[in-house]
């Protein structure tokens, strides 16, 4: 893939628009409504994405209840900011954003917290510290801390890297949720790969 910094400066961004294809209508209405003051619907709709969220929460934490933690986070976060939910893409992408950010906020406040307290594993030796086990280009945890490195040297990178290879958003879906022209989104996504294997390289 050709890629450098001139391209993408000379690139029109891309429209915001929807994506037609799997879009959950019903869905789609509650978040608009919710938007618009309907407590009722509100309700609905974060009783309609709780197990969505924790799914995807489960696919950056490998223990169960960082996970359920990083879920009532992202929860809380859409009931506390669902006005800021434009509305302009898909509530769905929107809520991917919401739901990536949190678990990354939950992985940073796990490893404080692992800094003062001995970990279930530490307690226990014999028992396999499901944190360390390799499941993705290493580990979901290797993985993270590639992705904290990639925020402090490229951090424009990490949100099209991280709705694409986590969240498993289309590449148009990401182009209207960050508002960059599609090939800026692919490029950025490409770049970003090759910084993380370089991380994970190293650990």
């Amino acid at each position: 893939m050709r890629s450098s910094d001139h391209t993408e400066n000379e690139e029109t961004p891309a429209p915001r628009r929807r994506v037609a294809s799997n879009v959950d209508e019903e869905l789609e209405d509650l978040a608009r409504r919710a938007k618009h003051g309907d407590a009722a619907a509100l309700d609905d709709l974060l009783r309609r994405i709780q197990p969505e969220v924790l799914r995807r929460c489960a696919r950056f934490l490998p223990y169960r209840q960082d996970a359920e933690e990083a879920c009532q986070d992202a929860l809380l976060r859409v009931a506390r900011k669902i006005d800021s939910f434009k509305g302009d893409s898909l509530f769905t992408t929107w809520l991917y954003t919401v739901v990536s950010n949190s678990a990354r906020q939950t992985y940073r406040s796990m490893k404080r917290r692992s800094a003062e307290f001995p970990t279930e594993a530490e307690r226990m030796p014999h028992q396999r510290d499901p944190r360390t086990t390799s499941v993705i280009a290493g580990s979901r945890i290797d993985l993270l801390e590639a992705l904290d490195q990639l925020e402090k040297d490229r951090p424009n990178l990490v949100a099209p890297l991280v709705l694409r290879d986590l969240c498993q958003m289309d590449y148009n879906e990401i182009a209207s949720e960050l508002n960059l022209a599609l090939g800026t989104v692919k490029s950025r996504i490409h770049q970003g790969r090759k910084h993380v294997r370089k991380s994970l390289a190293v650990t």
